[in-house]
């Protein structure tokens, strides 16, 4: 049997980075980003999005700070979530 082909365009890199999450309403959510590439990123959160979710990232890098925006493509309850950007 063949393995899975693999589906994302550009190479995810292992990080542990914090980042905050601002949602259309509410208060902004701080978590972990688990692994980050050109085009998206999972985070680890046990409070998990629902998939198709607009998001604002505020990644801070070092002492800069990276902004994108986001939407939700998969949900994995009380783990994390998938997001592009």
């Amino acid at each position: 049997m063949d393995a899975p082909q693999e589906r994302r365009r550009y190479p995810r890199v292992k990080v542990k980075n914090q980042v905050e999450l601002h949602l259309s309403a509410g208060t902004p959510q701080r978590t972990s980003i688990e692994e980050i590439s050109l085009c998206g990123c999972y985070i680890e959160t046990m409070f998990t999005f629902e998939v198709s979710t607009r998001v604002d990232l505020v990644i801070w890098l070092n002492q800069e700070k990276v902004t994108a925006k986001g939407i939700v493509v998969n949900r994995y309850p009380q783990v994390g979530n998938g997001i592009d950007f």
